[in-house]
């Protein structure tokens, strides 16, 4: 969950947003060598006098300044496509979740369900209780088990949506005639907030999305009480 002056990321709750976390940290050392490079440069430059006025052309310093950016920009790129690769992996779900986005709200059905499916508000500001969040709360919230590989399902009815919770490492496009999928595995139990991430109209800032994941004895007892109110 977000907090109020927070300059970095969500803490992680799936093995892909650690990745993305520690990417993050990697590309930014390597940005913070770089800027202080040029600072240095920079300021030795605007600090002395001293030219060099013979120096018209040095192979050196050109083979030096062509392999060593180069370079950086493998260092970069390759922890970067692993990670792409991780996004787009989806082997063996134990659960598969059909996200449909409408305006302005979102719907689920549990594919491995028979009638388990439901549409998700969000929560007026009027009617929330002590401890809810404004504009991030809904009636519904999408229960999975944590620890089980699950594959979300994102489409949309109407306009272009996006489906994004950053605590989970997820943002997938939900384009009307047009089923695009990632998964995710919840690594430890919580309640984890994300919002319409595409501008859909006059009330995208009121489709919150809310997944809330729970030990498989919970997800199961869940699971029934749904069905037996369908």
């Amino acid at each position: 969950m977000a907090h109020p002056s927070q300059l970095g990321f969500q803490d992680a709750a799936s093995p892909v947003m650690e990745e993305l976390l520690h990417f993050h940290d990697h590309a930014l050392m390597i940005v913070l060598l770089i800027s202080t490079l040029v600072l240095y440069i920079l300021l030795l430059m605007v600090s002395t006098k001293l030219t060099n006025k013979y120096i018209l052309d040095s192979q050196e310093i050109e083979i030096v300044w062509t392999i060593l950016p180069a370079a950086i920009l493998i260092l970069i790129a390759l922890p970067s496509l692993r990670i792409l690769y991780l996004m787009d992996e989806v082997n063996d779900p134990h659960l598969t979740v059909k996200a449909m986005g409408h305006q302005w709200y979102w719907s689920y059905e549990y594919t491995d369900y028979e009638d388990l499916a439901f549409d998700s508000y969000m929560v007026p500001t009027q009617d929330l209780t002590p401890g809810q969040f404004r504009l991030l709360e809904t009636d519904h919230r999408m229960v999975v088990p944590m620890e089980s590989p699950v594959r979300v399902l994102v489409s949309a009815e109407d306009v272009l949506h996006s489906w994004a919770v950053p605590a989970l490492g997820i943002k997938m496009d939900a384009v009307p005639g047009r089923l695009n999928q990632t998964a995710f595995i919840a690594s430890r139990p919580g309640v984890f907030y994300g919002q319409c991430s595409e501008i859909c109209g006059a009330n995208h800032s009121f489709m919150p999305i809310v997944v809330e994941a729970v030990p498989l004895e919970h997800f199961e007892n869940w699971s029934s009480i749904m069905l037996e109110d369908a």
